[in-house]
Parts: structure tokens; sequence; C-alpha cells
């Protein structure tokens, strides 16, 4: 009888205990839906109304478009669609530039300094400098740097080295592309290498030295062992990145201003362009609807691959008597 009536109180008790952390995340989601869902829906709402500056005071007086806006940025004959449909072109080669050679650069910069014997804190906290400047005031340094009388750059590579005969304009025309993702990857590699670095703790060495008795190189080292073990945090890692250098607006605008050359036209500064130096705020909002579609299908096939490949990894034995990394 007494356990009975104890029962209840014990079932009370440990549904009070187990909604304790979603309290504790209460405010971080209120926060979120302040921050990023209740805009998303604006910018929705706004993508179907034919706002201007004429409208800017009060929206809601802005006529009614329905999907027009729409319609106009996925007519690819049209110069509207047209110029849209370059720019994604131009971005997505761009992410995949700077996701590539700031990937590459980290992992090589986070393996080196794991397998450094002396001064591996200082190798380390170099190697974060970039990532721990503020982005505008590296950007703004950069766009000196770049200049073609008196950059950095120029004077190295055509005073020092003679690489060239002549001085390039790297921030116009077609080298303005490679001078903006060059300056996205020297900002963005140290991020990987701290994830990397972090990743590379938990994989036992012993893996490292029967590898080494087997007569495996470096090479053959970080093929077998290295990335097998890193496979789950490079997929997360590839993703945010990937993310990241498609939406990313500081570096282009701060290296070129508003009106970036056609070869450096990427989507975050066109969709600026579109909604704030022609002032079509519907317009606008109907093509950062279109690439949040286009970002979050591109999000769920990438998670979908990341599981398919955690299911492959899990019917698949990683090593004779290791165990598998999670």
């Amino acid at each position: 009888m007494t356990g009975a009536r104890r029962s209840p109180t014990t079932a009370a008790r440990a549904r009070r205990q187990a909604a304790v952390p979603y309290l504790f995340l209460l405010p971080a989601l209120l926060l979120e839906l302040l921050v990023h869902v209740v805009p998303m829906l604006a910018g929705i709402g706004m993508s179907l109304l034919r706002l201007t500056q004429f409208y800017i005071r009060d929206w809601t007086r802005a006529p009614f478009a329905g999907l027009a806006h729409y319609r106009l940025a996925l007519d690819f004959h049209g110069p509207v669609g047209a110029a849209l449909l370059r720019s994604l072109g131009t971005t997505l080669l761009y992410t995949l530039v700077v996701v590539a050679g700031s990937w590459g650069v980290g992992f090589a910069a986070a393996v080196l300094a794991q397998d450094a014997r002396r001064g591996r804190g200082v190798i380390r906290a170099l190697f974060l400098v970039p990532y721990a400047l503020p982005v505008y005031a590296a950007v703004i340094t950069w766009s000196f740097m770049l200049q073609r009388d008196s950059g950095a750059v120029n004077a190295v590579l055509v005073d020092g080295l003679h690489l060239t005969g002549s001085r390039p304009f790297w921030l116009i025309g077609s080298h303005a592309f490679w001078s903006v993702s060059a300056v996205a990857v020297w900002r963005t590699w140290p991020f990987v290498f701290l994830v990397v670095t972090a990743g590379l703790q938990p994989i036992p060495r012993e893996l490292y030295e029967a590898a080494a008795l087997d007569g495996a190189g470096m090479l053959r080292q970080i093929r077998s062992v290295t990335l097998p073990w890193l496979a789950p945090v490079n997929g997360v890692l590839l993703v945010v990145l990937a993310l990241w250098s498609f939406n990313d607006f500081t570096t282009p605008f701060t290296l070129f201003g508003a009106s970036p050359p056609q070869s450096a036209d990427l989507l975050p500064v066109h969709i600026y362009q579109a909604s704030f130096i022609t002032f079509n705020f519907g317009l606008g909002s109907a093509m950062s609807v279109l690439v949040m579609v286009f970002l979050a299908a591109v999000a769920g096939l990438g998670a979908l691959a990341l599981l398919a490949t955690r299911r492959v990894r899990a019917a698949r034995p990683f090593a004779a008597g290791h165990r598998q990394p999670s």
C-alpha cells in the first residue's frame, strides 16, 4: 500500500527532473525565435509585396505582388534572372574554392602541429591569429595590401620576387575573384585547424606506431588512420564551411563595397544591391527566400549523406583489435 502511494510521487519527481534541461534551454529557444525565425517570416511576407522606398516607413501598406518577384527572379532568360543565375554560379565556385582551400591548409597545419615536439603551444597560438582578428580589420588590411601601386602583395611579387613584369590589378577584373577567395581562405583556415586539432586528440597513438612498424609513411598513415577517424568531424566541418562561405557577405563587401566586379559578384552582395541600392526590397526578399530554400535543400542532402556514411562505417569493421571511432 505504501509502495502504491509512493509511485505517483516518484513518477512526478522523475517528470520534473526530465523537464529541467528543457527549462534551461527555453531562454535560448526564445532568443532563437526572436533573432532568426521572426525576421525569416517577415522576409517571406515582404517578398510577397511590392515594397519600395515609398512604402518603407509603413511596409504593410505596400501593394500585394503575390509570386511576381519569384517569377522575375527565376526567369533566367530575363536580365534579373540571368544576373541572379550568374551570381549563383560565381558563389558556388567561390564556396568550392574557399572550402577546399581552408580545409586543406587547416588540416595540414593541424597534422604538422600535432607532430611538433617543441613549441607546439606557440605554433598553435600563431596559427589562430587570423581567426582571432576582427573580421573587418583583417579584410580592410588585405584591401590595402592588394592595392596595385602601394600594396604589399605587388611589392613582394613584382619588386621582390620579379614574378611578373607589370603590376596586376587585384581588386578589379578577373583577379577580383581569386583575391576575395584568398582572403576568405586566410580568414577561415584557422577555424579548420582548431576543429581538426580537437578531433586528433582521441586518436590512439598505438595506431600510428603499428602503422609505422608495418612500413607506412606519413601520407599512408594519414589516409589509413587519421582520415577514417576524422570522418564524422570532417563531415560536419565541411557542411558548416560550405554554409559560411555561401553566405559570406563581410569579405566581398569590405573588399569591393556595394558594387563588386562581375567576377566577384557573390549572392549576398547581389541581394544587397537588389534591396538597398535599387530599393526593390520585395525582390531582394524573394531572392533571400530562394537562397534559404536552396541552402536548406543542400543541408538536408548533406545530413542524409553523413547519416549514410555513418551507417556504412558502422557496418564495416574499422581495424582489427581496435575500437571504431564514434
